[in-house]
């Protein structure tokens, strides 16, 4: 099985977070922040993710902290998981609709952190969460977990659809990614022999 933990405090959070990705896409998610959970929750059940996270941030100022804290964790966590990431696919890719939304994403497991973030979310809030953050999470994310990500939207107009779509779109080129390659025999799937 491929999992980590995480136990992050600072100042600013106090975050447990647990990860399995040959899991189900379990989630029991509790960041503080009713927006930060939903799209957790779907990110777990869309890479088809166990995940846990627990997080007592400082949401009286704002999400701020949390939502970037959270992708350090996730990022931390996702990168011990995949190990040296012998026999994975390493690539992978999804456009995904979600009704007016159209969103795609690209991933390659290179080790290499890198995020090229495209979205054009036409409010600075879906509720009480500052859309801003999601760029912030994503950045914190691929950081930590040492990958390349790429996250256009082709289409769009709610906001709540565009991060949604994003989150789920992400997750499905995650799943793709992470899975076994029975044709590599175990190998690292890189010409230089390691990732």
């Amino acid at each position: 099985m491929r999992n980590a933990e995480i136990v992050r405090k600072t100042a600013e959070t106090d975050i447990k977070l647990s990860l399995n990705i040959d899991g189900c896409g379990n989630a029991k998610i509790d960041t503080g922040c009713g927006f930060l959970d939903h799209m957790l929750t779907l990110l777990a059940r869309h890479a088809g993710f166990d995940l846990e996270i627990t997080c007592k941030g400082d949401t009286q100022v704002d999400y701020h902290h949390t939502a970037e804290d959270i992708g350090i964790c996730l990022g931390k966590a996702f990168c011990q998981a995949i190990g040296e990431k012998r026999g994975i696919t390493r690539y992978g890719s999804f456009i995904l609709p979600m009704d007016e939304a159209l969103i795609m994403s690209a991933v390659d497991l290179s080790g290499r952190d890198f995020l090229a973030y495209s979205l054009n979310i036409p409010t600075e809030k879906v509720g009480d969460f500052d859309t801003e953050l999601v760029e912030e999470f994503f950045l914190a994310f691929v950081r930590n977990a040492e990958i390349t990500l790429h996250i256009k939207q082709l289409d769009g107009k709610n906001a709540h659809h565009i991060i949604e779509g994003a989150f789920k779109s992400v997750a499905r080129s995650l799943k793709a990614a992470v899975a076994i390659d029975e044709a590599l025999g175990g190998a690292i799937p890189s010409t230089k022999g390691v990732l």
